[in-house]
Order: C-alpha cells, then sequence, then structure tokens
C-alpha cells in the first residue's frame, strides 16, 4: 500500500485509515458530522504507514502497510491527510492487537 497522505509516523506511532467491511444490501447514508466520531471510536483500520520504532522489541512486525488489523477504541490522534485531505488517525504500535483475516458477508 502506497501512503498518498503526505504525513510520514515517527518513532513508534502507526498511520491507519479507517474501513468499513464490504456490506451486501442496503444502507443507511450518515452525515460526516457522525462519520467522524464514528471512526475515532471504530477499531477496524488499514495500516498505511509504519514509524521507524515500532515493534522493535519484538521479533516480527505485527503489522505493515495493507494489513486490515484491530485497533484500541479511542486510541491516538485524527488527522487530515497534507497531501489527499482523507481522515487518518495516528495510534501507538501498542494499540494494534490482531490483524483481520476474513470477515462475515454482510
Amino acid at each position: 500500500m502506497q501512503n498518498t497522505s503526505g504525513l510520514e509516523p515517527l518513532g513508534r506511532a502507526i498511520l491507519v485509515e479507517h474501513y468499513e467491511p464490504e456490506r451486501v444490501g442496503s444502507m443507511i447514508v450518515m452525515p460526516d458530522s457522525i462519520r467522524l466520531r464514528v471512526m475515532m471510536v471504530e477499531q477496524r483500520a488499514i495500516v498505511v504507514a509504519v514509524g521507524p520504532e515500532a515493534w522493535k522489541e519484538e521479533r516480527q512486525p505485527r503489522a505493515v502497510p495493507g494489513d486490515l488489523v484491530l485497533i484500541s477504541a479511542m486510541a491516538g490522534h485524527m488527522a487530515e491527510g497534507t497531501a489527499d485531505g482523507k481522515q487518518y488517525r495516528l495510534v501507538n504500535d501498542r494499540d494494534i492487537f490482531a490483524k483481520i483475516t476474513k470477515e462475515m458477508e454482510l
């Protein structure tokens, strides 16, 4: 995955982007103000970039760019990409708990 955000995580920071699982059927459209609040609480994310100090004491990294992961709710800092205007979240490397390998079809 290529980082087009214009943001480069430093130290132990991980840059992630919120994602919603693909849904089959109709959906309710939420206003942007509500979507931003939901994105801060949502735990599903795509890893965009990893800081150079992340997981140095572990044998292998917990995640690499492109991985779907679960992160701590309310962790990190919401940031707008300076190059693309998208919403991102910067979290600590310890805030990533699991990779998502398969999801239920909705």
